[in-house]
């Protein structure tokens, strides 16, 4: 439904009751409406007027003696068409600039994630830049006993990954394989890298030669046959429980914050999305969560995505705040990291 598919009158009704619940979590009566907002209407009218939003499915009434609550679908067109969004002060912005800011990608995402939590006092969620959107910086492999060797991986923008392989090279050619795959994959992104490794190791002229191939088959173990994923940072677990959720179901949330594929799958969807994204209870396709609110949004390039970062609360939650500090949080987590790349 859209603003133009229901009346002004019902609009400001509809934006009082949502208003009120949002603020207090009491079922809502007209003249609750009448008292604290300036309608200029009976409560006769008001009531009528939200018998009418009831049947249409943006109230409810749980009580016959009770006043009325916004459904799912309330809430939706709420966000979608009555909610006006304050944005953030340039000195908001800065101070969170501040406290996110660190010399690290890594640190500036557990720094975001831990400024969310604060700010707005649910669990926030931040999904780390996924691996085949790093840049590779260098690339170093150091022997070790029984054909064993650690792969040294750093990213550009200082990140660095310690893995072990088996292979048989001669330790005394890893100069030489080093200064080959540096030349060759440097400033790729590991997606990039592991088409790149996949097309030389096709190449006939590739395999006759003794170091480019041993250099391409320990590419192949690091880039190729090792799987790698993305990672999840979490503040403000212990919120849920003071959040206004069931305690069963607040221990199947904690369940859920607990299995890291499962959140990815969730933000993923943001990371391709345009925009500030808002999921509410069934939407978000997970049961821990359907009596839960998501507020998330992409951060990296415009262009392309590399993570996410989100906010997960009660559906009785103050909207405006909670996606006005998502949106900077995640804009200023792109630019922070924006900076470190080309540091």
């Amino acid at each position: 439904m859209s603003s133009s598919e229901l009346s002004r009158r019902a609009q400001k009704i509809l934006h009082a009751v949502v208003t009120e619940y949002l603020q207090a979590g009491d079922p809502v009566g007209s003249r609750t409406v009448t008292r604290r907002h300036d309608l200029k209407l009976s409560p006769a009218t008001v009531r009528n007027v939200m018998a009418d939003l009831e049947e249409l499915g943006l109230l409810e009434q749980r009580h016959l003696s009770a006043g009325r609550v916004p459904t799912a679908s309330g809430l939706r067109f709420f966000i979608n068409e009555l909610l006006k969004v304050r944005g953030l002060s340039a000195r908001e912005k800065d101070e969170i600039r501040e406290r996110v800011a660190a010399p690290t990608r890594d640190e500036v995402v557990q720094r975001a994630s831990r400024l969310l939590s604060d700010l707005t006092q649910h669990a926030a969620i931040i999904v780390t830049p996924g691996p085949d959107q790093q840049r590779l910086g260098h690339i170093e492999f150091v022997p070790l006993r029984d054909g064993k060797l650690i792969a040294v991986l750093v990213t550009t923008d200082g990140a660095i990954e310690n893995r072990l392989i088996i292979d048989d090279v001669d330790p005394r050619r890893l100069e030489s394989i080093h200064n080959y795959l540096n030349q060759l994959l440097k400033g790729m992104t590991l997606d990039e890298v592991r088409e790149r490794v996949i097309r030389e190791l096709g190449e006939d002229k590739n395999r006759y030669d003794g170091l480019i191939s041993a250099a391409l088959r320990l590419s192949h173990a690091i880039f190729v046959a090792s799987g790698r994923s993305a990672d999840v940072v979490i503040s403000g677990q212990a919120n849920l429980i003071d959040d206004q959720i069931a305690q069963d179901q607040t221990r199947e949330l904690l369940r859920t914050l607990e299995d890291k594929e499962t959140l990815i799958r969730l933000l993923d969807r943001t990371r391709h999305a345009e925009g500030l994204q808002v999921f509410l209870g069934a939407e978000t396709a997970l049961s821990a969560l359907a009596r839960s609110s998501v507020i998330a949004m992409s951060y990296g390039p415009e262009e392309e995505p590399i993570g996410a970062l989100a906010v997960i609360g009660p559906m009785r939650m103050n909207y405006g705040k909670v996606m006005s500090v998502v949106d900077v949080t995640a804009d200023t987590v792109s630019q922070l990291l924006a900076e470190l790349a080309t540091t």
